[in-house]
């Protein structure tokens, strides 16, 4: 319990989002986000809102830590689509860095997920996420979010 209470607060996210996925691209696409993050359950939940105000969208991460077996559960959702995604992702933290994994389909194609939560120090954290298409050979990094701490009471 506990592991998600850094994010607590309200922090400036620079996004990089790579413009084509499966493809070998490098090419990135890059975007302010604002994200106010919360917890709850004596730090067994966590939530968070993030805003992109350049995409014209929104979204929110819901986080349960399931006691029994050490994990954590993490659920998004994206304000354009208006479901909660499923499957969630699963995992823990180990030495300071959360990984975390789910089976989904992207553009049609079944895929292995990971979320990475790395660098995390009072005023700042990393977020990336990867896709597999290989059983876990290889990974292709996709989205990077590097959170830097809003001053207390900043709103954007």
């Amino acid at each position: 319990m506990g592991d998600f209470d850094f994010l607590v607060g309200s922090w400036h996210v620079a996004n990089r989002r790579l413009r084509k996925r499966h493809v070998g691209s490098d090419e990135w696409d890059e975007f302010p986000g604002f994200s106010v993050a919360r917890s709850f359950f004596d730090g067994a939940g966590s939530f968070d809102e993030i805003t992109f105000p350049t995409r014209g969208f929104s979204g929110a991460t819901v986080r349960t830590f399931d006691p029994a077996n050490g994990t954590w559960s993490i659920y998004w959702m994206n304000s354009s689509r208006g479901v909660l995604e499923l499957p969630p992702m699963v995992g823990r933290f180990v030495d300071g860095v959360g990984t975390f994994f789910a089976d989904d389909v992207d553009e049609g194609r079944p895929i292995r997920c990971r979320f990475l939560w790395s660098a995390v120090t009072a005023t700042s954290c990393r977020w990336e996420q990867a896709f597999s298409i290989d059983g876990e050979r290889s990974w292709e990094t996709n989205w990077i979010m590097e959170f830097t701490r809003a001053e207390t009471g900043s709103t954007r």
